[in-house]
């Protein structure tokens, strides 16, 4: 599987994703910091209201009540009590496509893909009590678990977008399984992510999951990052920069994916023979 390093980046949704480039009015930052502690506070009432009753026998009003607010606020913020338990995907995923949105043209977009998804990760570890209550009881709760998957799957159709919009079409004669090779791609890398996560839950929120995810994604990005496309005619390996010089003029060739450097060493060579 060949990528294009350096094309334009995907087109950005609808939404506006806080960015350091971007920086929020202090109102904004103020009612958006008010908003997620709200939803924070609910969904800590809601987990602890589960713990003791059970998720069935809680109702909405409990939870609202739970966390001394009136019912229409918790509607405010959730439809649902089952949302209520994952109160930040909405925020991680928009932090996830920032990711996307700004990463360098020298990164590899399998890479990109990797650092995106950390985003998760960080929302989990962020809250490890929460988190572990919360993956115990969506072990526990089918309609949870359901939930959990859905929220997964919006991952997973970030991802594979982003992976097909960075294809060499040259690089191939098969591009009609492009579509294929970036879900499997973006797959791989949600899957790695979360056997790391729920490994990590299950120790009670345990132990260096930084390293954990690294050594993951390295296996992922040796496996997918150039050999998802087996049985495909090798793509030829870019050929180095070569410059010509006529009179006073210098000329320089080179394919897009040549390392900067060689295409600077090159013309510095170039430069010395003259």
């Amino acid at each position: 599987m060949q990528y294009v390093r350096g094309m334009s980046q995907p087109a950005k949704s609808s939404r506006t994703p806080a960015t350091p480039d971007a920086p929020e009015s202090a109102a904004g930052s103020r009612a958006a910091a008010q908003r997620l502690k709200m939803r924070r506070e609910l969904a800590a009432a809601a987990m602890e209201l589960f713990a003791t009753k059970g998720y069935e026998a809680t109702t909405v009003d409990e939870i609202a009540a739970q966390a001394g607010v009136a019912r229409r606020t918790f509607f405010r913020h959730f439809r649902s009590k089952e949302e209520a338990i994952f109160p930040d995907h909405d925020d991680t995923l928009i932090r996830a496509e920032a990711v996307l949105n700004a990463a360098p043209a020298h990164e590899h977009p399998l890479d990109t893909v990797c650092r995106g998804i950390k985003e998760v990760m960080k929302m989990y570890a962020a809250r490890p009590e929460i988190s572990v209550a919360r993956y115990k009881l969506t072990r526990e709760v089918p309609t949870l678990r359901e939930a959990e998957i859905a929220s997964v799957a919006r991952y997973e159709r970030l991802f594979t977008r982003y992976l097909l919009g960075h294809f060499d079409e040259h690089a191939h004669d098969d591009v009609g399984d492009d579509p294929l090779l970036a879900e499997v791609a973006a797959s791989a890398v949600v899957t790695a992510h979360n056997h790391v996560l729920r490994r990590w839950l299950r120790a009670g929120g345990q132990g260096d999951v930084e390293a954990q995810l690294d050594h993951a994604f390295a296996i992922v990005r040796k496996t997918f990052g150039a050999g998802i496309g087996i049985g495909r005619a090798a793509a030829p390996k870019p050929a180095p920069a070569s410059v010509a010089t006529q009179g006073e003029v210098l000329v320089t060739v080179a394919r897009t994916d040549v390392p900067l450097d060689e295409v600077m060493r090159a013309i510095e060579e170039a430069l010395k023979d003259r």
